[in-house]
């Protein structure tokens, strides 16, 4: 047996394709989607995450900005800034990059966005509409999973998943999401003493730990989909998931790769985000 491959491009393009048609039909209004994103310091791999989104809102018709601040810019300096995006008409989407620098507190930046402006969904408004069944915007990596879910026509509801990583950003949300469609889900993690119990009876399984080959070929049921969050810079500069690929593909029904699987949709999801808040802003006028 060898898995189906989930192909996070081939999706990413065809969903983007049609958010071009929306962008359009925005535009015919006069409102043309922006995204704000706010970078802090000189992180490489945070550089790198930043040009691929405005690379993507290029490729869309979104309009982007970025904003660069110094390292030691103060917590004032990113507040303020926050609060002139929440202001402009212009901006339809805030995004803080992630890690920020110790001196600044990550949720207090966060909480500043105003709900309707927050396409990473972290707000606790959007969480908390999230619990209850109501959000306007999911975070943008477990919607993204989703949607591969959906587009290989995965089953949920009435299966058993498995989460691995409890993060704000994967593992929580991502249990919700696969709740609210009818799974019963396992929460598992990094500390979870045998992931063998809970993962050879799902019938998907979501890794999302930052852990190298946390799980492996002979710990999942035959037949299972297996989407692959984690990303781990291996010694020879390449990237590797937390799945052992060679050996889950030959017994997984799916599996996503990494690079290639998950990371493209996570963007993607940020697009569809900001054009739904654009159009949600149309609708109001």
């Amino acid at each position: 047996m060898s898995a189906k491959v989930v192909d996070g491009k081939l999706v990413s393009r065809e969903l983007r394709a049609r958010m071009k048609d929306r962008v359009g039909s925005l535009m015919l209004k006069d409102i043309k989607p922006g995204l704000a994103v706010i970078l802090v310091g000189d992180d490489a791999a945070s550089q790198v995450y930043v040009r691929n989104k405005i690379r993507a809102c290029d490729s869309v018709g979104v309009n982007s900005t970025v904003k660069r601040l110094a390292t030691d810019c103060s917590e004032k300096a990113v507040l303020n800034e926050l609060i002139r995006l929440n202001n402009d008409p212009g901006i339809n989407g805030i995004l803080v990059q992630l890690p920020l620098p110790k001196h600044i507190d990550e949720h207090k930046i966060l909480e500043t966005i105003r709900p309707e402006k927050d396409v990473d969904g972290f707000h606790k408004v959007n969480v908390g509409a999230m619990v209850t069944g109501n959000a306007t915007f999911y975070p943008c990596t477990p919607h993204g999973v989703m949607k591969l879910l959906d587009y290989y026509n995965v089953r949920i509801e009435g299966r058993h998943a498995v989460v691995i990583g409890r993060s704000n950003i994967v593992g929580k949300p991502m249990a919700l999401m696969l709740l609210e469609r009818g799974a019963t889900v396992s929460i598992c993690n990094s500390k979870t003493p045998d992931l063998s119990i809970f993962t050879r009876q799902a019938d998907i399984v979501v890794t999302a730990v930052g852990k190298l080959n946390v799980l492996e070929g002979g710990m999942i049921k035959p037949g299972a989909a297996v989407i692959d969050v984690g990303i781990n810079r291996l010694k020879n500069g390449s990237l590797a998931g937390d799945v052992d690929y060679e050996s889950v593909r030959t017994v997984a029904g799916f599996v996503t790769p990494v690079p290639g699987g998950v990371g493209p949709m996570t963007i993607t999801m940020l697009l569809e985000n900001t054009i739904r808040s654009a159009e949600i802003t149309n609708f109001r006028r």
